[in-house]
């Protein structure tokens, strides 16, 4: 039967093989007896399992799993932390981007707001000033134009413009024979303009001025009443 060494479970039989020869040497007188000197110190510092009592045979082999099963338990948990702490960097940079984007949207929709005040400020600004332009008895196309110019600001007046020609053609006199919509800007009905003039039947500015303050009031500005109109032909 095969002994096992305690240092590592090595296979020992060579070894016990080999202590019978040399002992069968020394009895009949073999030169193999020269050499048994240098095999005795060889196998007094090997501790072989079948030397250790039965009990104590089964603790050794214990000992050996429970260090192996520690290293293995220890390097588990080496990688389980590894994992932890790479999943927290990455949760931490996701919730950083998304604070940022958090933060860089909120500021958008703070600037934008910010200029639709100072938008709606400067048309109704601009609207004030009608009182201030002369009053005629006829106007042409290029007349109401030339007055939408001076009362819708700038930056708006493509989009007033827009609204202005799908609905009326820049005609101020125009009339809805179907619902009684009337002037530059179709309100409906025509006499809700009465509360930018009297005059609102016969005075382009005054519609214009009406318009504006409309669609400032209803869509923020010019602008978003176009982009509503665009997306429903009426605004």
């Amino acid at each position: 039967m095969s002994r096992i060494s305690v240092r590592g479970f090595a296979v020992a039989s060579a070894t016990a093989v080999t202590t019978v020869g040399a002992v069968v040497g020394v009895a009949a007188g073999s030169p193999a007896a020269a050499s048994n000197d240098n095999f005795e110190a060889t196998a007094a510092d090997t501790t072989l399992l079948a030397d250790i009592p039965a009990g104590q045979q089964a603790q050794v082999q214990t000992a050996s799993l429970t260090q192996q099963a520690d290293a293995q338990a220890a390097q588990a948990s080496a990688s389980a932390k590894k994992s932890a702490e790479e999943a927290a960097r990455l949760q931490a940079a996701q919730d950083a981007k998304a604070k940022k984007d958090a933060a860089d949207k909120d500021k958008a929709d703070k600037d934008a707001k910010a200029r639709d005040l100072e938008t709606q400020a400067a048309s109704r600004s601009a609207a004030r000033d009608v009182s201030n332009l002369a009053v005629k008895s006829s106007y042409s196309v290029s007349d109401v134009q030339a007055l939408a110019r001076q009362i819708v600001p700038a930056g708006q007046f493509q989009c007033f413009s827009h609204i202005v020609n799908n609905e009326s053609s820049w005609n101020y006199q125009a009339t809805n024979s179907g619902s009684g919509a009337y002037g530059l800007v179709q309100a409906l009905p025509g006499s809700k303009m009465s509360s930018a003039g009297d005059d609102w039947q016969t005075n382009p500015a005054t519609q214009i001025k009406w318009g504006l303050n409309y669609m400032n009031e209803r869509y923020g500005s010019p602008c978003g009443a176009w982009s509503f109109w665009q997306a429903n032909s009426w605004y």
